[in-house]
């Protein structure tokens, strides 16, 4: 390259506005920052500026206040097991004759296989069962609606990526064309440049759409989808995959007491087949002579001694206790996964992070002074900027990848709204200490 080009092609660099020389130098770190490992924000804030917003809206919703509603039904069903099941019979009667005959009687049925006491027990097995299966679903929901924010914000961010890409492609073709006007650019790499707008425009396209999708779902599950959100990526925890998996787990609580439900359905069945006695007082006054009467009257099981619905119950209790075992298989193959998983993504995102953060950022500055400069040719400096720009959208693959694998075991399992309540106390109880101090 003889000095008379080299002169021409500074002239034309010069010419050139700030903000478009600059771009190449800010774009990459620019888009990184958005990552949740690059983020330099104290963890304990995580959660504290927009969750109790988020739990706010999500608690308002129709079908998070039907849940509630289900909730108090099924404690008006345990206060209405509970009340005798025979009531009282009277009966009064006149009989025309000679002498006029008056009678009253009252008589009442005992309980004597107790069934209201196995009917007040299922109930209340019943009510667990169903705040079991609500808590349960809450945790479904809500892991279904922060998933929901996750992509909402990796669309976004993937979406600003590729408007600087764009733009930075934009502000290279400029450059391109001035390079070409004094000799220092063919006019096949100028082309490349072009090819090289369109397909980053195409990219910004793709973006966008994927973006509107997911403000979309947000939509659907919110009935908004501009809501407060931060990356929460640095609390991720393994813990949970260490997590004993108990009956008193709200993924296994509800079919363990169904277990329950059935064995007490058992007892049911032989208390429904126990004879229960009415004893009755009487009073019948025939003209002028008063009697009175006591009678006791116990049912005869001869047709039917209820064995055969006592021996369907006991095999509902088999029933029962295999698919508690079948759920918590399930269960534990889903654990394994998460603990299997979950540890090796987060040290590949890890890996990715430390390696682009730190080499990414200037590897993109000196690949676009180096081309302006005429040291790299177009087609190895295009294929650079197609690998940083592919090694930025695999960190955010990788980010989602956690997000949803993390979301699902917690939702799964019902332990993520317990979960996230622990955070948000641990957070205001660091806050308060501070002001304690004071």
């Amino acid at each position: 390259m003889n000095k008379t080009i080299i002169a021409s092609l500074l002239m034309g660099l010069l010419m050139v506005p700030v903000t478009t020389v600059t771009a190449a130098e800010s774009t990459l770190s620019g888009a990184m920052s958005q990552t949740g490992l690059a983020a330099t924000a104290n963890s304990l804030d995580q959660f504290s500026h927009w969750l109790p917003q988020v739990m706010q809206r999500f608690n308002s919703l129709p079908e998070v206040q039907a849940q509630a509603a289900r909730r108090q039904q099924a404690l008006l069903s345990v206060e209405a097991a509970d009340k005798a099941v025979y009531n009282p019979e009277l009966g009064l009667g006149y009989q025309n004759a000679s002498e006029d005959t008056y009678s009253l009687d009252i008589s009442q049925t005992i309980d004597w296989g107790d069934k209201r006491g196995v009917a007040t027990r299922i109930a209340q097995l019943e009510s667990e069962i169903l705040l079991s299966s609500i808590t349960l679903e809450r945790n479904q929901m809500l892991a279904e609606r922060l998933q929901a924010l996750t992509n909402q914000s990796q669309a976004r961010k993937a979406l600003e990526f590729q408007r600087q890409q764009f733009n930075l492609a934009k502000g290279q073709l400029d450059i391109a064309r001035q390079r070409t006007e004094v000799g220092d650019l063919s006019s096949v790499e100028l082309q490349l440049m072009q090819l090289d707008v369109a397909s980053n425009a195409a990219d910004y396209a793709l973006a966008e759409q994927v973006s509107i999708a997911a403000d979309g779902q947000v939509l659907a599950l919110f009935g908004e989808f501009d809501l407060p959100f931060a990356d929460f990526v640095n609390a991720l925890t393994v813990q949970a995959a260490h997590l004993d998996i108990s009956p008193e787990l709200p993924a296994l609580k509800s079919a363990y007491q169904q277990v329950l439900v059935a064995k007490v359905t058992a007892e049911q069945a032989k208390a429904d087949g126990s004879a229960d006695p009415s004893i009755s007082l009487s009073a019948e006054r025939e003209g002028d002579e008063n009697k009175f009467g006591v009678g006791v009257s116990i049912p005869l099981q001869i047709r039917n001694n209820y064995s055969e619905a006592i021996a369907v119950a006991s095999q509902g209790v088999a029933i029962a206790e295999q698919t508690y075992l079948a759920q918590e298989r399930v269960l534990l193959q889903q654990q394994k996964q998460f603990s299997l998983s979950l540890p090796r993504l987060t040290q590949r995102y890890q890996d990715w992070s430390e390696l682009v953060l730190t080499s990414g950022t200037q590897a993109a500055r000196s690949l676009s002074q180096q081309w302006q400069a005429g040291d790299i040719n177009t087609s190895d400096y295009l294929q650079s900027q197609r690998q940083m720009s592919g090694s930025y959208l695999a960190g955010l693959a990788l980010e989602s990848a956690l997000y949803e694998r993390w979301l699902s075991w917690m939702g799964t399992s019902g332990q993520l709204e317990g979960y996230l309540n622990s955070q948000l106390s641990t957070q205001g109880a660091n806050a308060a200490a501070p002001e304690r101090a004071h």
